[in-house]
This record gives C-alpha cells, sequence and structure tokens, in this order.
C-alpha cells in the first residue's frame, strides 16, 4: 500500500473515530485532541500497519491506547502514593474531596473493606494496577509472569464487583 493510499483510507476513516473518542472521553475538545493525536501517530507509524488487517481496528487500537496511557498519566500526577501494606489511594486534590460526609464515609469504609477482604494474591497486584502501575512493572516487582498478574486483576475485579454489587447501578 503507497503512502498516498494509506492516507486516503486512514482520512476515510477518521470521521468514524469522533463518536468513539467522544464516548472515551466525554468532551468534545478532548475528543478531537484525542482524534488527533490518534491519526498523527497512525501517519508517524504508518510503516508498521500491516497491509491486508483492518485498518479501522488499527487506529481504535491506537485510539484506545493512547486515552488509556494519558489517563493513565493524569491520574499518576494527581495521586500521591502511600506504600504501606494494602496501598492506601490518597487524592489531595480538592476537586476530589467529597462533602456528603455520611453517605461517602459508608461506602469509602465498604470499598477498604472489600479490598482488605481479597487474598494477598490478588489484592497485592490489584493495588499496583489501581494506582498505575503497568502489568509488566507489577510483573517484574512481584517476580511472578505477566499472565498471572493479569488474571489476578481479572479475579480481584470480578470479586469486588460481587462484594460491592449493592453499589451497582440501577441497584
Amino acid at each position: 500500500m503507497t503512502s498516498l493510499e494509506f492516507t486516503d483510507q486512514v482520512q476515510k476513516i477518521s470521521y468514524s473515530l469522533k463518536p468513539v473518542a467522544m464516548n472515551l472521553t466525554r468532551d468534545a475538545d478532548d475528543a478531537k485532541d484525542l482524534v488527533q493525536e490518534t491519526l498523527l501517530k497512525a501517519m508517524l507509524n504508518k510503516d508498521k500497519f500491516k497491509t491486508g488487517t483492518n485498518l479501522k481496528a488499527w487506529l481504535y487500537t491506537i485510539m484506545r491506547n493512547t486515552f488509556i496511557n494519558n489517563y493513565n498519566k493524569i491520574t499518576k500526577r494527581n495521586s500521591n502514593i502511600d506504600s504501606t501494606e494494602y496501598f492506601q489511594y490518597f487524592n489531595t486534590d480538592e476537586n476530589y474531596i467529597t462533602h456528603n460526609g455520611a453517605s461517602s464515609d459508608f461506602v469509602v469504609t465498604d470499598i477498604n473493606a472489600a479490598i482488605a477482604g481479597l487474598p494477598a494474591d490478588y489484592r497485592t497486584p490489584f493495588m499496583m494496577y489501581y494506582i498505575g502501575y503497568k502489568y509488566l512493572e507489577i510483573a517484574e516487582k512481584l517476580q511472578i509472569p505477566i499472565g498471572t498478574v493479569k488474571n489476578r486483576i481479572h479475579i480481584a475485579r470480578k470479586e469486588l464487583k460481587q462484594a460491592l454489587k449493592t453499589y451497582a447501578p440501577g441497584v
């Protein structure tokens, strides 16, 4: 595929990226930025695209990964990490302080209890992932295979979802 053909196909597909970006960011300006960054990365890495594969899926993957990376950067930048046994997460940004102490105390207490109720093998990788570590970093730090890390985080999420189902929307 020539550069001109690649550019033409990317341009045609680019219109379908905006609704997906809007769904991810929930903000029109951020969605435009995300689409623009996605298209820039696609153009810079067009040599990595394999002809005959799904270009639209490739672009969606770039967009999703870009969004996740940006989100993780923002989350890491705005958080302080206390490396106690449970890797408690504290955020000192005034925008995140809740003013309804009664109901939020119950929720936080229930969440902390649910996390504390997880077996240590699941709790540790889950909390590391929650505070911003990547799968590979967790695997290296805990000296376990990356597949095991992913599996333990998945199981921890499932158990937390079950333990906190009373807070699910519509319940």
